[in-house]
């Protein structure tokens, strides 16, 4: 298993069985990466969500990255981490994990820093906004000229994120993302699986390249 195609991150959602319904229909639409983020600071509700998105990915042969929580991660026994700026090392990171886990990297856009995190072991790099973001509206603007940059200098996947939509989203794939991440531009959608599909179909010609999942 490989990091690239549809990366789906998950909506604030408090009501557990409505977000693995959700999740689900990403997964059956096709998504090859989940990753848990929630800033709920209910641990028990962020530990349960955590623990079943995981039973479930991995029923899907898809593995659960964990945003932001070093701890919830090696709690759940969730296949990885994506830390950003200001989430802590990466260092640290690998030491509490496994090298069977994935760490991804926020990179913005700096490919200076992907190149950083890359050296001191980064299994992928994130980078955006491309587009502007509900999600975060403040985020740091990336060009797409970027991604092409990054796919030159780096090994590890490179993955686009920001504001993606089915309407925007060829662009990155064209310009060389090995995977888009997505969370209003899929969860937000009428027909969840329906919308996984139609940025799934994106890769359908694209080179399948990426970090093997351990």
């Amino acid at each position: 298993m490989r990091i690239s195609g549809l990366y789906a991150i998950t909506p604030e959602q408090p009501d557990t069985a409505r977000l693995l319904s959700q999740v689900r229909a990403a997964l059956s639409g096709g998504a090859r990466v989940v990753q848990y983020r929630s800033k709920s600071q209910d641990v028990a509700l962020l530990h349960e969500q955590a623990s079943e998105l995981l039973a479930l990915c991995h029923a899907f042969e898809v593995p659960l990255i964990v945003n932001d929580s070093l701890r919830l991660a090696d709690l759940t026994g969730a296949d990885g981490l994506h830390l950003g700026r200001d989430d802590g090392s990466l260092r640290q990171a690998r030491i509490v994990l496994s090298t069977e886990k994935m760490i991804g990297i926020s990179c913005y856009n700096s490919l200076e820093l992907a190149l950083q995190a890359e050296a001191e072991g980064a299994d992928y790099i994130a980078f955006g906004s491309f587009f502007p973001s509900v999600t975060k509206p403040a985020a740091v603007v990336a060009p797409l000229s970027l991604l092409g940059e990054a796919k030159t200098h780096l090994s590890v996947p490179v993955v686009a994120i920001g504001g993606i939509t089915p309407d925007n989203a060829g662009a990155l794939v064209d310009a060389g993302a090995d995977a888009i991440a997505v969370i209003s531009g899929l969860f937000d959608a009428p027909d969840i699986q329906l919308a996984a599909q139609h940025y799934s179909q994106l890769f359908s010609h694209a080179p399948m390249t990426g970090q093997r999942l351990h």
